[in-house]
């Protein structure tokens, strides 16, 4: 009995400090040496809601108040409050889908969730990509990742979402979420609201553009492009956004006719690889 009481106890040390990165072994999928996204069309991001930052009691696993990993130690904050970080992300997915996170709580990553080194668990953050404006708002659930120079790993959505599962990483800056306090909640909002709204029709002096990225780089702008216009998509351009202070360089396709048109158009661009945002612009006065 004072056996398995230790086996057990040792069991929940390792869970505590640990992340989906290093969930409980077994099963063919863990196995595998490669983490990566599901086969198959990419998911409708737009249409996935973005968590809702509300109070949580903090979760009786993954909140000591600090760890050791590879020989480094971590401290855990109190609160998500203040907090403000800029460096790397990376992400994870199938090799780790299902498989236990710090809080105890399945890995979904289907679901804008994050793993953090600090911030309490569960807590809340926004995630902003810095190479293109996009953000999110993912509930932190996990420990990770434990790679030198990174500061946060997202769930394939929010990946999808953000920009950057192509590449693998992206440089972010990660801003905490006082799910207490309203007034942080809604001072760190992504877009406007917590919620992906939904595509709405263009009306008078409006047009409906599908919109394939936003690159801070004109280059990066360039080579999608080029990816678009290879696949005989002819309608794609380039424009120039001044959005938070800053220059991106956006790609898009149409002006098209309506949101049935954009919705045929995102399901050629998804079998490409990339990711898709319906946006509607005014047209300009003559």
């Amino acid at each position: 009995m004072r056996q398995r009481l230790a086996l057990t106890t040792l069991v929940l040390i390792l869970l505590l400090a640990g992340c989906a990165s290093s969930p409980p072994r077994g099963g063919q999928d863990y196995a595998r040496r490669h983490d990566g996204a599901p086969s198959g069309p990419l998911p409708d991001v737009a249409n996935i809601p973005m968590p809702v930052p509300r109070p949580e009691p903090l979760s009786r696993y993954g909140n000591a108040s600090s760890y050791v990993v590879n020989g480094r130690t971590y401290h855990v904050l109190d609160s998500a409050r203040g907090y403000d970080a800029t460096g790397i992300a990376s992400w994870y997915g199938t090799k780790f889908q299902g498989y236990l996170t710090s809080s105890l709580e399945p890995y979904d990553m289907y679901k804008f969730t994050a793993a953090s080194k600090v911030l309490p668990i569960p807590s809340y953050a926004r995630v902003t990509n810095l190479d293109n404006g996009q953000c999110v708002i993912v509930r932190v659930n996990d420990r990770g990742p434990f790679v030198a120079g990174r500061i946060i790993d997202l769930s394939y959505v929010a990946a999808l979402r953000l920009g950057i599962w192509q590449a693998g990483t992206g440089r972010v800056r990660v801003q905490g979420i006082d799910a207490n306090d309203p007034a942080d909640v809604r001072a760190l909002r992504c877009g406007g609201g917590t919620q992906a709204p939904s595509p709405a029709p263009a009306s008078g002096g409006a047009e409906i553009y599908l919109q394939v990225g936003a690159f801070a780089e004109q280059a990066n702008a360039e080579r999608v492009l080029a990816q678009l216009r290879a696949a005989g998509l002819d309608n794609a351009t380039i424009g120039r956004v001044e959005a938070r202070d800053r220059t991106f360089w956006a790609v898009r396709l149409g002006p098209l006719s309506d949101a049935a048109a954009a919705a045929a158009l995102a399901h050629r661009v998804h079998d490409l690889g990339l990711p898709t945002l319906q946006v509607t612009i005014p047209t300009q006065s003559p």
